[in-house]
């Protein structure tokens, strides 16, 4: 069961959405998956339909509202006009709550890249969410406090990643520990999106690592049941 659907956001707008679940899963735990700067590809839509058969019931935002980039200059220009609060604490929000209103106990989110900066926001500011999980990204210090985070948290990280500076995750990971925050954080040997295997000009970098892809992503799953359940 896929396809595009509408829900409603806090404010009282609409939004768009990938909608996917499972055959008769009404009542399974809930995924809000965001995407990359690409915008809803295939890619995206594959991987929300991997974490359905994996037993959730998944909902993507379309952030860019049909817009989708294949290359960065593209990717850069979407990203650059969208409103990454009101991503955040609408679209994500109204995703996580239409979820839970129609069936899922429990909600998740998980980000790339662009995505990621927006899980942690979420993780931040949305308190319909109970668990998250982000590759690659992290919004600015001015975006928030990320010791302010009260949920299960984990990130997957590139250390060689041109776009989030390793540097920075350990800064996070610093204030996640002074500040007691429930996390696992998981450092690849890799460059930034390492799980998408999109080709350059394919929205993709090309930078794609079949074994770290399918390790963080075995790890995503088991982080998702144990916390969701």
């Amino acid at each position: 069961m896929n396809g595009m659907i509408e829900f409603a956001r806090p404010d009282g707008g609409r939004a768009p959405g990938y909608y996917t679940a499972p055959e008769n899963g009404e009542h399974l735990p809930g995924v809000v998956l965001l995407e990359e700067w690409w915008g809803v590809t295939d890619h995206i839509k594959h991987t929300a339909d991997a974490l359905a058969a994996a037993g959730f019931r998944v909902l993507v935002p379309d952030l860019y509202r049909g817009r989708t980039a294949a290359v960065g200059d593209e990717a850069n220009h979407l990203m650059q006009g969208l409103d990454f609060g009101d991503a955040a604490t609408q679209d994500t929000r109204g995703a996580a709550q239409y979820l839970k209103a129609t069936g899922s106990a429990k909600v998740g989110v998980i980000g790339f890249c662009m995505g990621g900066a927006l899980t942690m926001l979420a993780a931040m500011y949305v308190p319909d969410v109970d668990a998250a999980v982000d590759y690659y990204g992290f919004p600015p210090p001015e975006a928030g406090d990320p010791g302010t985070i009260k949920i299960p948290f984990q990130g997957h990280w590139a250390t060689h990643d041109e776009f989030f500076p390793i540097e920075r995750v350990d800064q996070i990971e610093s204030r996640f520990k002074d500040a007691g925050v429930p996390h696992e954080f998981h450092r690849y040997d890799a460059r930034h999106a390492f799980h998408n295997p999109s080709e350059v000009g394919q929205s993709g970098l090309g930078n794609y690592d079949k074994v770290l892809a399918d390790l963080s992503w075995e790890r995503a799953l088991a982080f998702l049941k144990r916390n969701l359940a």
